[in-house]
């Protein structure tokens, strides 16, 4: 039988090595995998370049800068009808991201929730939790949407909160709940609001400083520091002195149900479609990141909690400080697939009419111009590089989580 051996180290480089070395034999197998790739990609572009002549067609993005003809309900920047196609496909690409991380941050709240009530000792609790987990992660998240938009649907019409009296049927008089979404109030902003806006985004920063200052005290010198109320401080109190030193530059445009007999005026309107899938993804989701936290928590040796326990910490710092950050080496991993699912599967927006990118650049705009390629070729795009940047970011924050040898 023939073996491979590594040469002596006082021979030079021969070609024989690439094959019989196994310092090189991994890298000369990747090299000729990658040439047959694009080999492969570039008989599959000619093909599609002949195909397309012989039928008397080409690849063209012109009609991105042609009126797109249609409106778009729910939209986080300026757009009318007569508006380009390439106008519509960015608010499409911006109400994908919006769902997705509102879904991502609602999901990650409930599966961490439940995942932890799973392993109560309650009885009921636990039972409850895994009668969730059981019912979502066992049924299409299609269904859930349905199930979901059907039931905000079922909502009052605008109309039951019109009368004499100006807060009659808001709840806690400054939300609408009706059939077409919730009217919350809407902030206005006046001139100087950019520093108040800019000193928050400060104080967010400076929690996450003091958090970790008072978690290296601990890990050195043993010694614990408050963090609910300092961080609270921390958060409102910069911001809320910047807002009246500046003669109070953000008002509040407040719902009106007396400026219309038909319809709720002021204020801003999260529309139904957007409810529901926001809804729909994060529990639907939220019942796998459940079980991936149970899996990290019992992941986590038995002795540690036992050891934490006999110093005198409660089961809440318990959990907090010895249990979670060792589990996190767990949950992470998995917690990148979750956050690439809820991405990809905010493109079944279109069963609830909600205008994502692929109802607008995938359908409307691909039915209007027949540029079938095109538009799908841009939306391969984009959801390979928003699902390249969330696993980038994730790998980031599980490299800074996993256990490092001294």
């Amino acid at each position: 039988m023939t073996t491979f051996t590594d040469p002596q180290q006082d021979g030079g480089f021969r070609l024989s090595m690439l094959l019989n070395d196994t310092r090189y034999r991994g890298l000369t197998f990747q090299f000729i995998a990658l040439l047959l790739l694009i080999g492969f990609m570039a008989f599959l572009g000619m093909n599609l370049v002949s195909n397309l002549a012989a039928a008397g067609l080409n690849i063209s993005y012109e009609f991105l800068g042609e009126p797109a003809g249609y409106d778009i309900n729910q939209r986080l920047i300026d757009y009318t009808s007569q508006s380009t196609h390439f106008r519509a496909a960015m608010v499409g690409l911006l109400n994908t991201l919006l769902v997705a991380v509102l879904a991502c941050l609602t999901a990650t709240v409930i599966g961490v929730v439940a995942g932890v009530a799973r392993l109560s000792s309650n009885w009921l609790v636990a039972k409850v939790m895994s009668l969730y987990v059981e019912a979502f992660r066992n049924v299409p998240v299609l269904i859930w949407i349905l199930i979901i938009g059907t039931i905000v649907q079922q909502g009052p019409s605008p109309r039951v909160y019109l009368g004499d009296d100006p807060e009659r049927g808001l709840f806690l008089g400054f939300f609408a709940f009706t059939n077409r979404g919730l009217t919350a109030p809407a902030p206005v902003w006046l001139e100087g609001s950019i520093w108040v806006v800019g000193v928050f985004l400060a104080s967010i920063v400076g929690v996450f400083l003091y958090r970790r200052f008072v978690r290296k005290a601990l890990y050195d010198s043993g010694r614990l520091y408050p963090v609910f109320w300092p961080s609270v401080a921390i958060l409102l109190i910069p911001a809320i002195v910047t807002y009246f030193l500046l003669g109070q530059p953000i008002g509040i445009d407040m719902p009106d149900v007396l400026a219309n007999r038909f319809n709720l005026q002021g204020g801003f309107e999260i529309q139904r479609p957007l409810i529901a899938l926001w809804l729909a993804l994060s529990v639907y989701t939220g019942a796998f990141i459940a079980e991936n936290v149970r899996a990290g928590i019992m992941a986590v040796s038995k002795g540690q909690t036992e050891a934490a326990a006999s110093l005198g910490l409660r089961p809440r710092r318990i959990m907090n400080l010895v249990v979670l950050p060792q589990a996190l080496r767990v949950i992470i991993p998995p917690l990148i697939s979750n956050y690439l699912n809820i991405t990809k599967n905010s493109s079944l927006a279109i069963a609830v009419g909600y205008a994502d990118i692929t109802a607008t650049l995938g359908g409307i705009t691909l039915n209007q111009t027949g540029r079938a390629i095109e538009t799908v070729l841009l939306l391969m795009l984009f959801y390979l590089m928003i699902s390249l940047l969330i696993s980038a970011v994730m790998n980031v924050y599980n490299a800074s989580v996993s256990l490092k040898e001294r």
